[in-house]
């Protein structure tokens, strides 16, 4: 075997042995306690679907999942809407404010998210500033119940939520070309039509993307529901959380987690329909 061919096996023995290793990592701390947990959800506390029967049987299981898809959704629709309004600003606003935006945006990823929520109940709770402003103001004149409650919940989710909805939002109106909508202006369309018939269909890949990418957040949160929703307003997460550290229905918890991580890759498969994950990280 000649030198270079020898140099060329060579390397490709050690790219396969750099492949592998992470692999194997990978199997050993994440697919096997994965696997874990669906066996536990078949098997505790005896062999069969008893768990899976819960789903259609068990009162405070169905409330739980409803709530979590309700907020959820909620979260959502409303991290969408005040997403695609920044990602708007930031596409037509001066490079020197888009730039001062943009460092607002990726700043918020590194305030964690048990600050943001006692922060937001210090804001919401009844002696709180905005109940304080509100009552000075002769809005009210007692205090709101903001906080401990699904409202609460959803501000929160919505706070910490907007950073995963701008950003894909903002790279997917990037992408669209800057001289279609002026060319619909040419053409006799308003701006409110232009905007309509041009700008937002061409975004509609880039909502539907950041809308998946928010959802899969929301359904598995769990800092955020737990301190604002102050054990009332309950949360899948925050539920088998109760199931493993208090009734020790390791079953249950078992099964709820292997339902939230099936629906997370159900929605993980509908979002590579929309975008190309390969071609924005090249961007």
């Amino acid at each position: 075997m000649s030198a270079p061919a020898a140099s060329s096996s060579g390397t490709e023995r050690l790219y396969w042995l750099m492949m592998l290793a992470p692999c194997v990592l990978l199997a050993l701390f994440y697919l096997a306690p994965v696997l874990n947990v669906l066996v536990l959800s078949f098997t505790v506390p005896r062999p069969g679907v008893a768990n899976y029967a819960e789903l259609v049987n068990n009162g405070a299981v169905q409330r739980v999942l409803w709530t979590t898809v309700r907020i959820g959704a909620i979260t959502t629709v409303l991290a969408l809407l005040i997403g695609y309004l920044v990602a708007y600003a930031l596409l037509h606003c001066g490079p020197r404010e888009r730039q001062v935006l943009l460092g607002i945006v990726v700043a918020s990823f590194w305030i964690s998210a048990l600050i943001r929520a006692f922060a937001w109940v210090a804001l919401l709770q009844s002696r709180g500033v905005v109940n304080s402003l509100l009552i000075s103001a002769g809005v009210i004149d007692s205090p709101l119940s903001l906080v401990r409650n699904e409202f609460g919940v959803i501000v929160g989710m919505v706070h910490y939520m907007l950073p995963y909805a701008i950003l894909p939002l903002y790279t997917s109106l990037r992408g669209i070309d800057d001289r279609l909508v002026p060319a619909a202006r040419a053409l006799g369309a308003t701006p409110s039509q232009a905007f309509r018939w041009v700008f937002l269909p061409l975004s509609l890949p880039g909502l539907i993307g950041a809308g998946v990418i928010v959802m899969i957040f929301s359904l598995g949160f769990y800092i955020t529901p737990a301190i604002l929703g102050g054990g009332r307003t309950i949360m899948v997460a925050e539920f088998i959380s109760v199931q493993i550290s208090e009734t020790l229905r390791w079953g249950l918890a078992a099964m709820l987690a292997t339902v939230l991580l099936g629906t997370v890759l159900l929605l993980v498969m509908w979002l590579s329909r929309f975008m190309d994950v390969e071609q924005a990280l090249r961007k």
